[in-house]
């Protein structure tokens, strides 16, 4: 190597490396916001309407155990018939009067 390609190198690098230094003090996207995923854990808690329910073994104090029992049957005997088979290719015929292309 010459004297000129081996200055260039010594010049390059030391650019580098003070390039590199002053990145190391740049700021952060994230450095305002040090509580990341608080807006998850508040939204969590807003849409839990009782955080003790899984914790209580005893039924409602206005529950009515005939009314509680025929809501447990209906929901049983929802399965024993399967639902009705949709014909998929009704979708849209008859709904409109134009036709497109024409």
């Amino acid at each position: 190597m010459t004297a000129i390609t081996i200055g260039k190198v010594q010049n390059l690098c030391a650019w580098l490396l003070v390039s590199l230094a002053a990145t190391g003090c740049a700021n952060t996207p994230y450095a305002d916001a040090p509580q990341a995923g608080q807006s998850v854990r508040q939204a969590w808690a807003a849409q839990t309407l009782n955080v003790e329910a899984g914790q209580k073994k005893w039924p409602l104090a206005d529950s009515d155990g005939v009314a509680m029992k025929s809501a447990i049957d209906r929901y049983q005997s929802s399965f024993d018939k399967p639902p009705a088979p949709v014909n998929v290719m009704s979708i849209g015929i008859g709904g409109s009067s134009s036709a497109a292309g024409r």
